[in-house]
């Protein structure tokens, strides 16, 4: 893809500031700021629109906790969890949960590009890497 010119990428970070109600997306805003787009065209529209993709994308990761786990978890623990996410971040954060055999046991949470690892496959890797 090629590269935004700074102006364009000023423009686009102002529609995702526009697309945010109480610092999260809003369906409403985006749509609002599409339907501007369409009606108004910037110069490179698909880079535009592409790049305004990306950075809906990483805000939408922003407030998703993703909790990937080998067992069961307690409603309770994944409660804990999005509220811990919550404060640390100082924004809403929803937990997501999804099954992942291959942790051998205990969990791995992602909030955008944070990971939080305590499962037993991350510390044998850890270990076999300091060797």
């Amino acid at each position: 893809m090629a590269a935004l010119p700074a102006k364009l990428r000023v423009f686009v970070k102002q529609l995702v500031q526009l697309s945010l109600v109480n610092g999260r997306v809003s369906s409403e805003q985006v749509a609002g700021v599409l339907e501007y787009l369409e009606k108004n065209p910037p110069s490179r529209p698909q880079l535009v629109l592409g790049y305004y993709r990306d950075l809906i994308a990483a805000e939408l990761a922003k407030g998703e906790a993703r909790i990937e786990h080998a067992g069961p978890v307690s409603a309770d623990s994944i409660a804990a969890i999005a509220a811990a996410m919550s404060r640390r971040y100082g924004r809403p954060v929803e937990a997501v949960t999804q099954p992942n055999p291959t942790l051998l046991g205990g969990l791995r949470v992602r909030v955008a590009d944070d990971v939080f690892e305590s499962s037993i496959s991350g510390q044998l890797a850890a270990l076999s890497a300091s060797c």
